[in-house]
């Protein structure tokens, strides 16, 4: 039975000696189509109606919307270096940068369902912060897949965004969402180039921008990831973009939930009987003569961290 390859993303950082995705691929193309499934396009957009408020002189949080599994938040003072930390059921600890932008923004609740508590924390100078708000909550949600289908701070987009445009071209005649999987993965492993000039100079807390990645044909892998996510999320297709270790490397990859299977953890290649572990910036290498399939398909060798 001819193979069908889709990847799990992406390694974050300095991964000089495993990245590097190259834009000839052994990869074979998506079949053509004719399926049953075509486009489904949908975009979520998240909303801050003002139904569940917590306020301070400094910030707004609306929390009306913890059912569909995110918190929009808006920092309103200007010049200010914020910190956002969510802590949930899981007892695992999310920091992002509070953009002070006086702007809503979306973080959700990867976590599950259960109890939750926001902290604010506010620069004093250097890397000195102090706490200026805190907030517990407690969500239920009505579905435990939402969180992975709406943006977020990591995965943000769109209807606008081109990225969501290009998977329903994609996602045209796919047969199912493992065709959909397989054609937005053999588009970003053809197109986008590992960009090694960006990964020695990026920051601690970097976000990715989705279309600027699309537009340059360029990246690190954490812009690798967001970008897939973004795609198969505007397809219907739950995403989650997982960081984590793989032995000592930060590494960054993508888990996708399948119907009738499930969620698929970072599990890539699938022979018509069973997955195998398989992850795409590691995969890309061995068109350049590196054999590390026995490496990239031990489940042992990833350990997640964090799932946005």
């Amino acid at each position: 039975m001819r193979r069908i390859k889709f990847f799990a993303l992406l390694s974050l950082l300095f991964f000089v000696f495993f990245c590097g995705c190259s834009k000839e691929t052994s990869l074979q193309a998506p079949k053509p189509g004719g399926g049953a499934r075509r486009s489904t396009r949908q975009v979520l957009t998240p909303s801050a109606p003002g139904t569940v408020i917590y306020e301070s002189e400094d910030l707004l949080l609306d929390a009306s919307n913890t059912d569909q599994g995110y918190l929009m938040v808006k920092w309103l003072k200007e010049e200010s270096k914020i910190k956002l930390q969510m802590s949930g059921p899981s007892n695992i600890t999310y920091t992002y940068n509070l953009p002070a932008d006086n702007n809503w923004h979306v973080y959700p609740f990867t976590q599950g369902s259960g109890s939750y508590t926001i902290n604010i924390y506010e620069n004093l100078h250097d890397n000195q912060y102090y706490l200026n708000f805190s907030q517990k909550l407690s969500a239920v949600l009505t579905d435990e897949l939402t969180p992975f289908l709406y943006p977020n701070e990591y995965v943000n987009f769109n209807e606008q965004t081109q990225a969501v445009t290009l998977a329903e071209e994609l996602a045209a005649d796919s047969d199912d969402d493992l065709d959909v999987i397989s054609s937005v993965f053999y588009y970003i492993v053809t197109n986008i180039s590992y960009d090694y000039e960006k990964a020695a100079s990026v920051k601690s807390g970097y976000t990715p921008v989705i279309d600027e990645t699309l537009e340059s044909q360029s990246g690190i892998c954490m812009d690798y990831a967001a970008l897939m996510t973004c795609m198969l999320r505007s397809q219907q297709i739950p995403a989650k973009l997982e960081v984590g270790y793989t032995g000592d490397v930060y590494h960054a990859w993508i888990s996708a939930w399948v119907k009738d299977k499930g969620w698929i953890y970072n599990l890539i290649e699938f022979d018509g009987t069973s997955w195998n572990m398989m992850d795409p910036t590691f995969a890309s290498t061995e068109s350049q003569g590196k054999d590390l399939s026995n490496y990239i398909k031990n489940d042992d060798s990833y350990f997640i961290k964090y799932s946005y």
